[in-house]
């Protein structure tokens, strides 16, 4: 009789190395897959099968042509990668195999890794196995167990499954349509405006097109700015041998309250004004003090990384890509440092927050934070964990946050320096959540002179609390990530590194009488909005509500970003290669490129709506509600293609040309007429 075996497939090989390490096999390898007597192992090589390209349905396709849009297919046809077809046949060869009973469904969890396996599946035609779909957060030997003993038949995931083909479907659909009709309307007359010899591609995209908007519009927006200059008035005051700076504002019975002299309430639009407050106080003597509050203020840690937050910060602190980090992190995963980085969680699941003393005992052995996971342990700070705004399974869905697992040390030897700093941004910022909150002292005065009013603020470090533990090994002095939460106007407040002045001037009360002294004015002017840089762009598409100015639909779309965790850097990286955006590797400041704002405009006026963020939020959280088995993949598939057809032939009779021209020309005026580059700013 045929001994029965189980088929584990995973996404890449490395990752099947560690399934067998898991499951102690004496595996043998052999040409693309591992054997052993009751198990089979083998992988993909991230896709192995794709959609196909219009020509393959008719000949006529290949030749775009505004006879044969929209091209909508009523059945999708798909085909293997050429570069992948030998691991293809192995990876079927195994499915069809008779002694094959069982195929466990390893690859990613998630929804990109779920259609990898279910069009290898699809193509292969395999049926009559039990399969079983195996979902984990790390790749340690236990969290690997744990999923293949706990797999749920892959039925389960029909749902993801349906969403994903219909992300795939719903991209292919309008780059291919949008990008031809687009290109056969408009390529001409963008290839005789930059006078090159071949016509550009109009490539445009449910993702890509919105990020390039907000990246023009954020430009655009600066070019537009009118600096403001205005003028703020301080006063010195001294109480016994302390003296302090004060900040005038306009409050209410103030002279100047509800003037339209003034900029905003702490300031004036003109020098005149300034000068004509201090001459109205400059010659008494004494100020009276209305106000002297003391009180304690606490900060928490920040929540734990996500894949968007560890890109931000290491875009600000190691000026690398968002696709560096993401390979970076898809690293340490595999070496079973860090748990899944593609997620969009902050937080831990509550099953996880039981068991993280294991992850606690084993950073013990990570020489730059022992001593922090020893306190956390021997004080049993993880206890409350559970309770903590850091757990919450209603804002997780595919992953928790990305924290260390306590193994894998032996791999951190041959890890890269950047990677190593990665690993210990990822290890602090978890420590750092099992501290008590950073305290402050703060004090707060209000003092009055001849009726206007001045105010100071005064902060000490009270307790460090969790920001011992963000002192990173890689600034050469102590610099921390503390994410300060500053009042809204930063000159009210000064930080001071002792007390003493706290605990002299908190004695004060209100009626007491202090010494005024001099009167100066401190000049500014508004500063315009900063350009993205390549971290804070991943945030901003992360965070697409904050361009929506309808609450209703802001709070509808919350959560639903533009793109995915793992397909964000990918993205980027497509409009810099497309050269509608320009990266600057050194401060990874991204700029529109004069290319880029042109297909900005031809967008604009044909198919404005993939400009918005709204609209791919809400296609995107469509997908989750699909993936979620709360909306129907028929129901989904009727919408998208209304939306295709309905644009697609709109494009076909628009005349715009005029509109157009005057778009093309205001955008390069801005830059040189060779390469595209900007013009510098007088």
């Amino acid at each position: 009789m045929q001994n029965k075996k189980s088929l584990y497939i995973a996404e890449k090989p490395s990752v099947a190395r560690e399934f067998a390490k898991a499951l102690k096999l004496n595996a043998a390898g052999r040409d693309g897959y591992m054997e052993a007597d009751d198990a089979l192992i083998t992988w993909c090589v991230g896709h192995l099968v794709t959609m196909s390209y219009p020509e393959v349905y008719s000949a006529e396709l290949k030749r775009w042509s505004f006879n044969t849009l929209p091209f909508i297919p009523e059945e999708y046809r798909y085909e293997i990668i050429e570069a992948s077809k030998k691991q293809f046949g192995i990876v079927s060869s195994l499915m069809k195999r008779d002694d094959v009973e069982t195929i466990y469904v390893c690859t990613d969890s998630g929804r990109e890794g779920e259609y990898i396996y279910r069009l290898v599946e699809q193509m292969s035609g395999v049926s009559g196995k039990t399969r079983r779909r195996v979902w984990i957060d790390s790749q340690t030997e236990e969290e690997i167990l744990r999923g293949i003993r706990e797999a749920k038949d892959l039925s389960e995931y029909d749902d993801l499954s349906a969403a994903a083909y219909l992300r795939a479907q719903e991209d292919y659909l309008m780059g291919i349509n949008f990008s031809r009709v687009l290109t056969l309307k408009y390529g001409n007359s963008i290839q005789d405006y930059l006078k090159v010899q071949k016509r550009p591609v109009v490539a445009v995209g449910r993702v890509m097109t919105c990020v390039l908007g907000i990246v023009v519009l954020r430009e655009r927006e600066i070019r537009a700015f009118n600096k403001t200059p205005y003028f703020k008035v301080y006063g010195s005051f001294s109480a016994g041998e302390d003296s302090f700076k004060a900040q005038w504002k306009a409050v209410e019975g103030s002279k100047y309250f509800g003037s339209p002299v003034l900029y905003k309430d702490n300031g004036f639009k003109k020098r005149e004004d300034a000068e004509a407050l201090i001459n109205l106080v400059k010659d008494e003597p004494e100020a009276e003090v209305v106000k002297c509050e003391k009180k304690t203020e606490k900060k928490n840690a920040p929540l734990l990384y996500n894949l968007a937050e560890l890109q931000n910060v290491c875009s600000k602190f190691f000026k690398i890509s968002p696709d560096e980090t993401l390979k970076i992190a898809q690293e340490l995963y595999e070496k079973k440092l860090t748990t899944y980085p593609r997620t969009d969680a902050r937080v831990l699941s509550t099953a996880v927050s039981k068991e993280i003393d294991k992850n606690l005992r084993g950073l013990t052995k990570y020489p730059l934070c022992a001593d922090f996971a020893k306190e956390v342990l021997d004080k049993e700070l993880y206890k409350g964990l559970a309770k903590s705004r850091y757990v919450n399974d209603k804002q997780i869905t595919d992953h928790y946050a990305i924290i260390p697992t306590g193994q894998g040390f032996e791999a951190l030897r041959g890890l890269s320096p950047l990677s190593a700093k990665v690993y210990e941004l990822i290890v602090r910022r978890f420590l750092a959540v099992f501290f008590p909150p950073r305290e402050f002292l703060k004090l707060s005065l209000a003092v009055k002179v001849a009726g206007e009013s001045f105010f100071a603020a005064f902060r000490t470090v009270k307790e460090e609390g969790w920001n011992k533990v963000m002192q990173y090994s890689f600034f050469g002095e102590k610099k921390e990530e503390a994410e300060e939460q500053k009042d809204d106007d930063k000159d009210e407040e000064t930080d001071v590194g002792d007390p003493g002045i706290i605990d002299r001037l908190k004695k004060l009360k209100a009626g007491d009488k202090i010494k005024c002294g001099e009167y100066g004015i401190k000049e500014g002017e508004t500063k315009p909005p900063g350009r993205y840089n390549s971290g804070s762009l991943i945030l901003a598409m992360e965070n697409a509500g904050q361009f929506v100015e309808d609450e209703e639909m802001r709070a509808m779309i919350k959560g639903s970003g533009i793109g995915t965790s793992a397909t964000r850097a990918g993205i980027l990286e497509k409009l810099v290669r497309n050269q509608y955006l320009a990266l600057n590797k050194k401060t990874q400041i991204i700029t529109p490129t004069l290319l880029g704002e042109m297909i900005f405009d031809v967008v604009r006026y044909s198919i404005g709506s993939l400009l918005n963020p709204k609209l791919t939020a809400s296609w995107e959280m469509g997908l989750a509600e699909v993936a979620e088995g709360r909306v129907s993949r028929e129901e989904y598939t009727g919408k998208l293609n209304s939306f295709v057809t309905k644009h697609t032939q709109n494009v076909k009779t628009l005349q715009n040309a005029p509109q157009l021209k005057k778009c093309f020309d205001y955008a390069a005026s801005y830059y040189k007429p060779a390469g595209g580059k900007k013009k510098e700013k007088a």
